[in-house]
């Protein structure tokens, strides 16, 4: 089975085209970004495009892509993938403070108690907060509250 991979983590992308290799697929193409996706969809004709649905352009991108690839190329088969459903290895990027802050999180704590819970500045807590969302993926999006799918994540882990 050909397949094309989608993915803007170059890491996770490269892992899983390794997996699918090892069992038997042949990845004919990868893609970083939606257009990308599209060139790569047009040029090898995959029996299957394996899709993250958030990546760029915009935070839909890959969304966007999947139905274009459903409508324009009806034989190739689409499987959307979504941060929500990866696994548990983001939670490994997060250092062991951001754990701590995601855990009170997860409580229901404010910033500023979180702050005075583990001793530093509502500033520091603010600084592990955005970078819990970029390790798990969460970019700002107006239809999304990333503060609720972060603990979300965590309860899911």
């Amino acid at each position: 089975m050909r397949v094309v991979l989608a993915d803007d983590s170059v890491l996770l992308r490269e892992g899983v085209a390794r997996l699918l290799g090892e069992a038997g697929f042949e990845v004919v193409g990868q893609a970083g970004d939606a257009d990308d996706l599209l060139r790569q969809v047009a040029i090898h004709e995959p029996d299957v495009a394996i899709v993250d649905i958030r990546m760029p352009p915009g935070t839909d991108g890959g969304l966007r892509a999947a139905r274009e690839i459903r409508s324009t190329h009806p034989r190739v088969g689409v499987l959307v993938l979504s941060q929500y459903a990866r696994p548990s290895y983001a939670f490994e990027l997060l250092s062991e403070r951001e754990r701590e802050v995601l855990a009170l999180m997860a409580e229901g704590r404010s910033n500023q108690a979180i702050a005075e819970r583990l001793v530093i500045t509502d500033r520091t807590v603010e600084k592990h907060v955005n970078g819990i969302f970029a390790k798990l993926r969460l970019p700002a999006s107006p239809e999304d509250h990333r503060r609720v799918l972060a603990v979300l994540a965590y309860l899911r882990a």
